[in-house]
């Protein structure tokens, strides 16, 4: 017999306004602690360094985790220009130098390239597998290894201050998969002055913004009190790019069941991704075939 779980049994999101210092991992035990949930789970890593939104799913909003990773979402960061480091951040070792400084419209014209559909190379201090390891843990052992390029599609990238000569702030939306440290290392290149990232801030995904977000410290201040609880959001904001239909009360039983259960329909399209609604709950998302749901994951809630 399965050991059953313990701790409460909680489903929806809690959005978190991280704060420096601290990895992703931990903000979740934090939060699964604080609430005593059986189950919680992030979407999207933020460096320890960057702040901002992280978005920890609860329970069955566990399985709705890949629509957020999916979505697009936005970045503001500052890059320090004229030094490159090992990490592409300001926490690793100074490797190269510049006394080149580009005019705002040399760094405004440059940006014109990171947009769009690009292939990006990660940065070698990343969570990234080489041959089944992490490429940050064989960055740290000195192991010499090559991070292939993949694609990355850059929504819009613009400059939104020039504090001094040796800095610019830059605020950059994305899809998924994009290392902003990565941004700031090939805009240096391409500017000829080097470059690396000293704030990093995610001020949306997906549905949840960084200014809706609760602080660690208010959360350590509602620990395991009913006025925590009152953060949570509905399961169903993860689904929010997904068209929603009603399900009929047969639909509901069949698709309670795993199987596909009739579902109300007007403008969708044949195989469509789509989720089913109960009342307001999410029951199941799918795909959309001929007056049915064809569930591939199924909410208890």
């Amino acid at each position: 017999m399965a050991r059953k779980r313990k701790g409460r049994d909680l489903s929806g999101w809690l959005v978190v306004d991280k704060p420096a210092g601290l990895t992703s991992t931990a903000v979740v035990n934090k939060v699964r602690w604080a609430l005593q949930a059986q189950k919680a789970g992030h979407a999207g890593t933020l460096d320890p360094e960057a702040t901002g939104v992280l978005a920890i799913a609860l329970g069955e909003a566990t399985k709705t985790v890949p629509y957020i990773t999916e979505a697009l979402k936005a970045y503001e960061f500052t890059v320090r220009l004229g030094q490159a480091t090992n990490t592409d951040d300001a926490e690793g070792e100074v490797i190269a130098q510049s006394d080149a400084r580009p005019d705002d419209a040399a760094i405004k014209e440059a940006l014109h390239g990171f947009v769009g559909e690009i292939m990006q190379v990660p940065p070698k201090y990343s969570a990234v597998k080489i041959d089944g390891q992490r490429a940050y843990k064989l960055a740290r052992d000195g192991e010499a290894f090559e991070v292939e390029a993949r694609p990355l599609w850059v929504e819009e990238l613009v400059m939104t201050d020039r504090p001094d000569a040796d800095h610019v702030v830059l605020e950059m939306t994305c899809g998924k998969g994009g290392y902003v440290r990565a941004i700031a290392r090939d805009l240096g290149a391409v500017l000829g002055c080097f470059g690396h990232v000293t704030r990093l801030r995610r001020i949306w995904s997906g549905p949840f913004r960084a200014e809706d977000g609760i602080t660690l410290d208010e959360i350590d201040k509602l620990a395991r009190t009913p006025e925590l609880d009152a953060y949570i959001r509905p399961l169903e904001e993860g689904l929010g790019e997904l068209p929603e239909l009603r399900c009929t009360d047969v639909g509901l039983a069949r698709l309670k069941n795993g199987n596909p259960g009739m579902v109300i329909a007007s403008d969708v399209d044949y195989g469509e991704e789509c989720w089913a609604s109960y009342e307001g709950r999410a029951v199941a998302v799918g795909r959309y075939k001929a007056g049915e749901l064809h569930p591939s994951r199924v909410f208890n809630q």
